[in-house]
């Protein structure tokens, strides 16, 4: 059986501006099908190779696929969408599927809006393919559909939703293939060097009602620290990978394993140097550790911090945080790690006050690199609906933390755009001429220009933040930029949908559930200032935003092998 798989061709200038990311993805269900098999696949990289429909449709009538899968996020949805359309105008016979967090969520929208889609394989996608291809081969798609769990799929004028596939409890049994990447082509500037995206852990343990990842992956699974590391020498071997991002939301979570880890890294001393989002009270938590991860080979931490127009709203809150936020960078660049501040703007109450504030926090707390993101709220969120009326944008390709959604009370979208250039020029200018290039640490100097570089590459080429699309070139063209909002998205006609299993129509219905009961029980022994604090600010925490610990007897009692922990579908 033929399987292709399709990383759809999206760009937005944000984090691709550092290189080329090879889409882990593939990688791991590529594996998961040569374990049950399946070993005649081919995978097309269209974000990678930039390839126009024409290039992508010229390159899939070489194939005879029986099976043609793509993923997405929200805001590459249409260019996944477009892609299986393709691949079903060619071959008509073929099964087109669709995964990733926007399609679980989001299937009642996208398989209204898109009938040529034949099934979406709803959260971890390893054991939905597998039984997915199974069903194919076999000659029974799609009388056996419903016997598939984890997917949904359209039948005559209503959509099935099936029970959720149960998590892969023992990670270590996942065996991604590397080799279905082009390695030659996803290069890290910053270093150099080839990058890969491993993972040591799937999910989180904490339900925070900003973050959607607890809700994809349902339970939080660790796996064991010298696997990991035994993954990474493989790259490192085989792959010439000079540099890796821990694909965690937050691998610092579980302290003890994320230490083995370090000290395991740092044990075998791979030419290899890492990066990882994370969160700054696990910074100041650490701060005895710091030196050994910096020998481990870390040296780029991006740290979740608060927007200046939600800390405005709570003064206590604004002067613990910017205290911790503070020492939290100088811990970081005093043991030679790169400090990376996100700065989260565009909330309704956004001024052009608040957004001079975070400057001026960018000054004060001096890291080495920062980044303003455009406040994004995932359409499958909790928060989303809250909003209400104040969400005025559904064309999802524009959910890309670069384009202004939420519309603030005293801005129009184009002077938010303005004056978050106008933060970035004068940071990265006064870092060119007076940080950067003086920096002792020869490597972390390196790295810093290199930076630099990217960014001055990016902003040539107008790649940066979109800026070409949209048309901004600086102060004197703001009143004519245009963000392209395609207003005719998201007005579709939904299909209404049958459940065959309670909870199940509803992927976020039992989530949600459980999420309210482990608020609950969290609020209880919580002091009431800091649960007001704490709800003031989760709206505008950017990921590594929350504050949450993993006590020792929930670290001690992750199982030996997966290091599973009770999630919210348990």
């Amino acid at each position: 059986m033929r399987i292709v798989l399709i990383h759809p061709n999206y760009h937005s200038g944000g984090a691709e501006i550092a290189g080329n990311w090879p889409p882990a993805w593939a990688a791991y269900l590529s594996g998961a099908l040569r374990a049950a098999g399946y070993e005649d696949i081919r995978f097309i990289d269209a974000m990678t190779n930039d390839l126009s429909d024409e290039q992508l449709r010229a390159l899939l009538a070489e194939e005879k696929p029986d099976l043609v899968g793509a993923t997405a996020i929200t805001p590459s949805i249409y260019k996944a969408e477009r892609a299986l359309r393709i691949a079903k105008d060619l071959h008509p016979d073929c099964v087109t599927v669709l995964g990733g967090i926007h399609a679980t969520f989001m299937y009642q929208q996208v398989l209204s809006e898109a009938p040529w889609i034949d099934v979406i394989a709803r959260g971890e996608g390893e054991a939905v393919i597998q039984n997915l291809a199974q069903t194919v081969a076999a000659g029974r798609w799609p009388e056996a559909a419903r016997k598939i769990r984890g997917i949904a799929f359209a039948e005559g004028d209503r959509i099935v939703a099936t029970p959720a596939e149960p998590p892969v409890e023992d990670l270590e049994k996942i065996v991604p293939d590397w080799d279905v990447l082009e390695w030659d082509k996803y290069i890290y500037i910053p270093t150099g060097t080839r990058v890969a995206i491993p993972n040591m852990a799937r999910g989180c343990p904490f339900t925070c009602s900003f973050c959607s990842q607890w809700k994809f992956w349902r339970n939080y699974r660790v796996r064991e620290p010298k696997k990991v590391v035994d993954e990474i020498e493989a790259l490192v071997r085989d792959h010439d990978v000079g540099f890796f991002i821990l694909a965690d939301e937050e691998p610092t979570i579980h302290r003890k394993k994320f230490i083995e880890f370090c000290e395991e890294l740092a044990r075998r001393d791979l030419p290899v140097l890492w990066g990882i989002n994370t969160r700054v009270t696990d910074i100041l938590r650490d701060e005895e550790y710091l030196p050994l991860y910096r020998r481990a080979g870390l040296i780029h931490v991006s740290l979740g911090t608060e927007a200046a127009a939600q800390l405005k709203l709570d003064r206590f809150n604004k002067e613990t945080t910017v205290a911790e936020n503070k020492k939290a960078i100088e811990l970081l660049r005093r043991h030679g790690i790169v400090a990376e501040a996100q700065f989260i703007v565009g909330l309704e109450n956004e001024t052009a006050e608040t957004l001079e504030e975070t400057y001026r926090m960018a000054l004060d707390w001096k890291p080495d690199m920062a980044n303003w993101a455009m406040y994004t709220p995932w359409p499958f969120s909790d928060l989303f609906q809250e909003l209400g009326d104040k969400v005025e944008i559904f064309d999802y390709e524009k959910y890309n933390f670069v384009t202004p959604i939420i519309k603030p009370e005293a801005l129009e979208r184009e002077e938010l755009l303005d004056r978050v250039m106008n933060n970035y020029r004068r940071f990265y200018m006064r870092k060119s001429f007076l940080e950067y290039p003086w920096i002792r640490n020869r490597k972390k100097r390196t790295y810093m220009l290199n930076c630099l570089k990217a960014f001055l590459k990016s902003g040539v080429q107008r790649t940066f933040y979109d800026l070409g699309r949209v048309g901004y070139w600086g102060p004197q063209s703001k009143a004519s930029v245009d963000f392209g909002f395609d207003e005719s998205r998201g007005q579709e006609a939904l299909k209404p949908v049958e459940s065959t299993a309670p909870g199940a129509a509803d992927w976020r219905a039992v989530q949600d559930a459980s999420r309210k009961r482990a608020d609950a029980e969290a609020t209880r022994t919580r002091k009431r200032r800091e649960a007001a604090a704490a709800a003031d600010a989760a709206m505008a925490m950017a990921c590594g935003g929350g504050k949450q610990q993993l006590s020792d007897r929930e670290m001690a009692g992750a199982r030996s092998r997966s290091g599973v922990l009770p999630g919210p579908a348990e």
